[in-house]
């Protein structure tokens, strides 16, 4: 390949026709205005804005799906309200935001706290002491001055699902160990039944205040769209469609705006690399097509060992039965042998069972039940998924096992 074609490339690149400004449809752009979120907006800026005259506010609850504007609303209330701290008071206003999934946060009580304290101006060995002592030392960093903190954590129902109930426990009965500070917590989960699992003193303490974000329908999800694409876009390189088609595909995904800014990302980058000078109605099916694969791939990265071998079994024997026809029962005693190989915890049948019935769900196998005549009913597994997902799937899940 010779370096006039790598000229080739960069040029055309460099000549894009696409785009004016791509960040304006990435997902931590914070755009000016929100719409259809200004009812939410005013309720929080409601229950928040007695934190201006230093009186700690009512913990607050936002839920409502993926892409409903949640953290776009309480991040532009944030900004509102630091723009308006007063800077004679006798007290500082301190809002943070910590999104509970990040990689090597919230898998511990120890790390989340870790995290905490470091963003409050406090420092701590990264392992090693008490869980005890690192609350002390949260409690000391928090209340070295006079402050009123509102923390903000996203995707909070990751912390009881790796942790437990006792960090948020611990959190909300944090006031009456401060002399000098008052916390407030704002609470966001996509999960709409993470309060109903959670012990019911954290719930009533969390959602003392609850708002909820309902999802966009495909009207204002154009609407969003057309706005955004206005700035991201050069003029007149949308197909007549294109956006119509993107948020109707997104009001099919439960109304989900980030998943249709994606779209829209998706198919200029996929235009771009075609060097076409036009966003086609084609490239929204490939980009819809592209996202739905990275979901499954993110999804097997992300699941426990368990899951991967029980996938792994499935994968394995349908490449010896081209036809597909397997069944639970060859599936276990596969899966089983894969545990002994890799010396894991062999899970019981049924919960194998359950597993299986999860990636039908995800979209990843097709479960059919088979009346085997006299009440016998067998359950055949077929895979779902494309060849090039099924050779990526295979990496990750041997990248696991033996890394």
């Amino acid at each position: 390949m010779g370096n006039n074609e790598l000229d080739k490339i960069f040029e055309a690149f460099d000549n894009n026709s696409i785009f004016n400004n791509k960040s304006i449809l990435q997902n931590n752009y914070q755009p000016e205005d929100i719409p259809h979120r200004s009812k939410q907006i005013k309720q929080i800026a409601s229950i928040l804005a007695p934190v201006l005259r230093g009186e700690r506010t009512s913990n607050l609850f936002l839920y409502g799906k993926t892409g409903t504007g949640k953290t776009l609303s309480i991040q532009y209330v944030k900004e509102e309200l630091l723009k308006r701290e007063k800077k004679d008071a006798d007290f500082k206003l301190k809002i943070e935001y910590l999104n509970c999934k990040l990689k090597k946060v919230s898998d511990t009580e120890y790390r989340i706290l870790a995290e905490l304290i470091k963003k409050f101006g406090g420092e701590i060995p990264s392992t090693g002491l008490p869980t005890q002592a690192v609350y002390d030392k949260f409690i000391d960093t928090i209340d070295s001055e006079k402050q009123l903190i509102v923390l903000i954590l996203d995707e909070i129902d990751q912390t009881t699902k790796k942790i437990s109930n006792d960090f948020l426990y611990n959190l909300t009965r944090l006031n009456p160990e401060l002399s000098k500070s008052q916390i407030c917590i704002v609470g966001i989960s996509n999960n709409l039944t993470f309060l109903d699992e959670l012990d019911p003193r954290v719930k009533s303490s969390l959602s003392e205040e609850e708002i909820v974000f309902p999802p966009y329908n495909a009207i204002q999800l154009q609407e969003i769209l057309t706005k955004r694409a206005k700035d991201a876009f050069k003029e007149e390189v949308i197909e007549e469609g294109v956006i119509a088609k993107c948020a109707a595909l997104a009001a099919r995904e439960h109304g989900d705006a980030r998943r249709a800014l994606d779209l829209l990302r998706i198919a200029g980058e996929l235009a771009e690399r075609d060097n076409s000078n036009k966003i086609y109605l084609k490239y929204i099916d490939e980009a819809n097509e592209k996202i739905e694969r990275d979901k499954i791939l993110d999804v097997i990265r992300s699941e426990p060992k368990q899951f991967q071998v029980v996938l792994n079994s499935i994968i394995q024997l349908s490449e010896k039965e081209p036809e597909g026809h397997l069944f639970t029962g060859e599936v276990y005693s596969f899966y089983r042998d894969s545990c002994v190989k890799n010396k894991l915890e062999i899970l019981t049948q049924r919960r194998v069972s359950d597993i299986i019935q999860e990636f039908d769900m995800l979209g990843i196998i097709t479960v059919n039940v088979i009346s085997k005549g006299r009440g016998g009913r067998m359950r055949e597994i077929k895979l779902a998924i494309s060849k090039d997902i099924t050779e990526k799937a295979k990496e990750i899940i041997l990248d696991s096992l033996y890394n």
